[in-house]
């Protein structure tokens, strides 16, 4: 596989050197900040849990208490964009708290509020980090003075704590959080796919079979106005009609099978990218090992991710032979499209590989691309495997 230019992971800053470069900058900023942030957050925190704690035995303790840590989320949210901006620390952001119409009522909103543990542990931050705060910014300010030779490692050192804090205290609460937070970032990535198909659809009908049926029909209105007068030449404009019908359910058959082909939803996988290969200016070799039929969505995109493959290969690759291989393993449906042309193909430069990627990431699936210059180009995707429902239920 080719590897991508060499780039710097900004998790992972270069290694500390004797000049101030601006990763050495940023991190001096993010330092010298820190008191007056440790020290809005110290006086927050301390606020919240003094007059939370202290009025909980009032009716209206709970509900300071709650609002209290949805305000320590801003404040996580806010320390987290300063350590994604000045030392490179990228953490997802935690999915909202629903709101009290969302929850059903103020006592599950109180609920939900109070075993929040992104608030908690924003507040938990807030709290340690005075005297943090107080130590890195006094340290900075001495050492930009008398130890600015070796400046550079004492800021890289610091920092590193800081990261670790972000690290530590910062991201969303657990495995689920962050699992929202991506099937949030899919769902988007559908949406756009969806709007892009629709867009699509309506562009081919309006510039092809729309304007070709409108044709049609002012040819038949003049036919017909010529059908008493000059009855040879309404014959020949009704040939020539004839034939744009033709041409016109020819289009539309296209784009039907744009849509959703008629062979993959009567026959399976098999029989649909056998018709692929079929079109394919190569020739390829299909095989289909699969013990049932996967879920309809789930065989639309195995579907189109192998047309979009394959069409790549008729266009980009110069290959004189390919193949596609589509087999289940354990709860994944695997597809690998190969070929032996020249390679070099990427995730960018127009090829649709990209686009690809996205789609298969929107329902959980991979894609991995190996194209070496020169050749062969191997192209494997994974999807997750799910049961087809059965007819009956479809059609209730």
């Amino acid at each position: 596989m080719t590897m991508s230019p060499s780039v710097p992971d900004p998790d992972r800053p270069p290694p500390a050197l004797l000049a101030l470069d601006r990763w050495t900058w940023r991190e001096i900023a993010h330092l010298l900040v820190n008191l007056p942030m440790a020290i809005a957050g110290f006086v927050y925190a301390i606020l919240v849990i003094a007059v939370g704690v202290g009025l909980s035995v009032t009716v209206i303790g709970l509900p300071v208490l709650v609002a209290g840590l949805r305000g320590a989320r801003v404040l996580g949210r806010v320390e987290r964009g300063r350590a994604r901006s000045l030392l490179g620390v990228r953490i997802e952001e935690p999915s909202p708290l629903p709101s009290g119409r969302q929850e059903g009522g103020v006592f599950p909103w109180l609920w939900s509020g109070l075993k929040d543990p992104v608030g908690w542990r924003s507040l938990l931050y807030a709290f340690v980090r005075l005297p943090w705060g107080v130590l890195t910014s006094a340290v900075t300010l001495v050492s930009l003075i008398v130890l600015w030779p070796v400046l550079p490692f004492i800021v890289r050192g610091l920092t590193a704590a800081d990261r670790a804090m972000v690290r530590g205290l910062l991201p969303p609460s657990d495995e689920l959080e962050r699992r929202i937070a991506e099937l949030e970032s899919d769902r988007g990535v559908v949406v756009d796919t969806a709007a892009a198909d629709l867009r699509r659809i309506e562009r081919d009908l309006h510039d092809g079979a729309q304007a070709r049926l409108v044709a049609l029909a002012m040819g038949l209105g003049l036919a017909k106005e010529k059908l008493t007068d000059d009855p040879e030449a309404a014959a020949r404009m009704v040939d020539e009609a004839h034939g744009e019908i033709k041409v016109a359910l020819q289009e539309l058959r296209d784009l039907a099978r744009g849509i959703h082909p008629a062979v993959l939803t009567d026959r399976g996988l098999d029989a649909a990218l056998s018709t692929i290969a079929s079109r394919c200016t190569v020739p390829v070799n299909v095989s289909v090992d699969l013990p049932g039929r996967p879920a309809e969505a789930i065989e639309g995109i195995a579907y189109f991710t192998v047309s979009e493959l394959l069409q790549n290969v008729s266009k980009h690759s110069g290959a004189r032979s390919a193949s596609v291989e589509v087999w289940r393993a354990s709860d994944r449906l695997l597809i690998k499209v190969t070929d032996d042309g020249s390679g070099g193909a990427r995730m960018g430069g127009g090829s649709g590989m990209a686009g690809l990627a996205e789609r298969l990431g929107a329902v959980d699936g991979l894609f991995v691309l190996d194209s070496p210059v020169g050749g062969p180009t191997a192209v494997t995707a994974e999807l997750p495997w799910r049961d087809r429902a059965p007819a009956g239920s479809r059609a209730s």
